[in-house]
């Protein structure tokens, strides 16, 4: 982060230059990190254990009313509640709460241990959602809702190829390696040869794509993040709330409904993150690129990042509150 911020503070001209590398409005630089980083983790997903995640109500029924209920809400109470008198980052807060994460919540749960089929299953169906819903969401939360209360109204123009393209690039496309590295590699050497020789060799790719995506998002806004650090800070302010929410209630919610720890922090995390090059390019296409909706919608990863890294501390010193797996021989403990 530091790095990032440093070199878009300090190298002429760089956070302009990597802007500009894109196809079809996607961030080329951003694209290839997130890629890199999803890539090893989808291929330790076991697929054929997808099964037992499509049948747990536990996790489907809570993931989506938190991811399409609930998440939207909260943005909207919170964009509203402390940004009233600045109406262009509330939209774009806004904004970012509709797009739910379908992407980097993959190594932020990998890292806490959360579990990986679950994810894989919780993604994909959070890009479902997007592609039909994120449309009507985006009408009910900046037209309609506002008009029921009074309040200022904004219109959204976002097509549905926009928000498919999102899905199959940073979805789909390591979805499909992973799944056809697992597939080939298990059917060429075995499962044991896949998981004790080629996914050690692949795994640290994931950390180096994340370190990569880090750097590339904060040195694409390091001059805007040193220049308005008073606007950051506003905005900055409902999205550590939201964070902070989201997940600790997700995780409770988890917990209470009988989760185990693994399945309890992926839905922690899937309910809390957000995809930000969604909100990122629906605001700059909406608004522009230097509408403060663009602003707010770059800001959500430079809180989004650390914050959830300090999660997946919280989501480890966590596991106490959960049964543990009984022993060999014993009965589990609380």
């Amino acid at each position: 982060m530091g790095l990032g911020i440093g070199l878009g503070r300090l190298v002429p001209g760089l956070g302009g230059a990597l802007a500009k590398v894109t196809v079809s409005g996607v961030s080329l630089p951003i694209a290839l990190g997130l890629l890199v980083m999803m890539y090893p983790v989808l291929a330790k997903v076991r697929y054929d254990r997808l099964d037992t995640v499509t049948r747990d109500r536990r996790l489907l029924v809570p993931s989506l009313l938190l991811n399409w209920i609930v998440g939207p809400a909260l943005m909207f109470a919170l964009a509203w509640l402390l940004l009233p008198d600045l109406p262009e980052y509330r939209t774009g807060l806004i904004i970012v709460g509709l797009a739910r994460c379908i992407a980097m919540v993959i190594i932020w749960n990998d890292l806490a241990c959360g579990d990986r089929e679950a994810a894989a299953v919780l993604v994909a169906l959070n890009s479902v959602f997007q592609v039909v819903t994120f449309g009507a969401l985006g009408w009910f939360y900046l037209s309609v809702l506002p008009g029921w209360l009074g309040l200022e109204q904004t219109a959204l123009d976002v097509s549905v190829w926009e928000i498919a393209r999102s899905v199959l690039i940073f979805l789909g496309i390591p979805l499909a390696a992973g799944y056809l590295t697992r597939r080939l590699g298990e059917k060429a050497k075995g499962r044991t040869w896949y998981e004790g020789t080629l996914l050690p060799r692949i795994g640290p790719f994931a950390l180096y794509g994340l370190l990569f995506t880090i750097v590339i998002l904060f040195a694409l806004q390091g001059e805007a993040v040193t220049s308005r650090p008073w606007d950051v800070a506003r905005i900055a302010l409902p999205l550590l709330v939201y964070f902070a929410l989201m997940w600790t209630g997700s995780l409770f919610l988890g917990r209470a409904v009988g989760l185990d720890h693994p399945r309890a922090t992926t839905l922690a995390f899937t309910a809390a993150g957000n995809n930000f090059e969604l909100a990122i390019a629906v605001a700059i296409a909406t608004f522009g690129a230097t509408s403060g909706q663009a602003l707010a919608g770059v800001v959500g990863p430079l809180i989004e990042v650390p914050v959830l890294i300090g999660l997946v501390h919280v989501a480890l010193a966590a596991r106490r509150l959960f049964p543990q797996p009984a022993a060999p021989g014993g009965s589990a403990r609380a």
